[in-house]
């Protein structure tokens, strides 16, 4: 979701993110930008960060001699930059995360291809334990530049209604 800005003053006004439960309708697709190119050196950093060594990720002669002629991006790594691409239009607002689920790798990813990411909402409903807040669950989809699709998850947030939301507080930042 594009940021919006709300006034909080005179001739002042502040960013915000992201929607209230309210806002939330099934069947609403979300095209999340920018894409991202992912380019050798955020696999290979973001592999010996998180201590995957596999060499499939960071030995471009071990990559060419696989059945893929070269080195693939983590998949931890492109799972991280979908999910990340869809909070604006999701998450922001968000209370917690409750949950991935049904997530598939359908397609390799390669450094230099570029990536988007969509989400589709699927299921909505209030909180049965808090008044304030409901459940939204989307469908994502990871899909390269050439519109293939190499990644899809559902996930499930708790987030604010309307008027409940941290940024509603008198004393927020």
């Amino acid at each position: 979701m594009v940021a919006f800005a709300r006034p909080v003053g005179p001739q002042r006004y502040r960013e915000s993110h992201g929607r209230y439960f309210e806002e939330f309708e099934i069947g609403d697709v979300y095209e999340h930008r920018p894409g991202r190119t992912i380019t050798d050196a955020d696999n290979i950093n973001f592999s010996l960060m998180t201590m995957n060594f596999h060499p499939l990720h960071c030995d471009a002669a071990y990559g060419a001699k696989s059945e893929f002629g070269r080195c693939l991006v983590n998949s931890a790594l492109t799972i991280a930059i979908v999910l990340g691409m869809s909070v604006a239009d999701v998450s922001a607002k968000a209370i917690a995360n409750l949950g991935i689920d049904k997530l598939r790798l359908t397609a390799p990813v390669f450094p230099g291809d570029t990536v988007y990411a969509e989400s589709e909402v699927i299921a909505k409903r209030e909180s049965r334990t808090r008044a304030t807040q409901g459940i939204v669950t989307v469908r994502t989809t990871g899909r390269k530049a050439d519109g293939s699709v190499f990644m899809t998850f559902e996930r499930s947030a708790l987030i604010p209604k309307r008027g409940h939301g941290i940024e509603d507080r008198p004393d927020a930042a």
